[in-house]
């Protein structure tokens, strides 16, 4: 199909290793796992439904795992609507809920969406979102002479600080942590 299309070459070419993946990291004792299907390259509903489907079974088979989505890559490209006209976007993307399958999973909206999708998605689905952040390969590093090009595009350039008083107006309540120390 279109995934052998997509995937010429290396360890991503053999669909059930990529599958399989979150159940090898479950049975290898991680906490959790996350899910995101590449939408748009098909019909969107579809993968979701399937990325949905797939995180509910290991669900059900592992109870104790800590199941999370994210969204990713669905800003388009250039020449996007000539080479990709199944691209998901905003409106569609509003579609992609999936408390449907798992009302307590996590759900993660990164900064390549816009910050007016991300403000409406923490009101609806999102519970995780990031702020502040860099694409540049080896950005952070202080002393690295040669930095490489930035990963994908960011649409909302927000600071952690301008996101954390931003979901303030939303009456929602910021946390930048997951876990506590006891």
């Amino acid at each position: 199909g279109l995934y052998g299309k997509l995937h010429l070459a290396g360890r991503k070419r053999v669909f059930p290793y990529r599958a399989n993946a979150q159940e090898r990291a479950l049975e290898g004792g991680m906490r959790g796992v996350g899910f995101a299907a590449l939408l748009g390259l098909d019909d969107f509903r579809k993968d979701a439904y399937a990325t949905g489907m797939h995180a509910y079974l290991l669900q059900r088979k592992y109870p104790h795992a800590e199941i999370a989505f994210s969204c990713p890559r669905l800003r388009p490209i250039i020449n996007n609507d000539k080479i990709n006209p199944m691209d998901v976007h905003e409106p569609q993307l509003l579609q992609v809920v999936y408390r449907l399958f798992m009302p307590f999973a996590s759900i993660t909206v990164s900064t390549r969406e816009c910050a007016r999708v991300r403000d409406s998605l923490v009101n609806i689905a999102a519970t995780k979102i990031s702020a502040g952040v860099s694409t540049g390969i080896g950005e952070h590093v202080e002393d690295l002479e040669t930095k490489g090009d930035d990963q994908f595009e960011i649409s909302d350039g927000r600071s952690v600080k301008e996101v954390y008083e931003d979901l303030l107006h939303l009456n929602l309540q910021p946390v930048m942590n997951d876990y506590v120390y006891v």
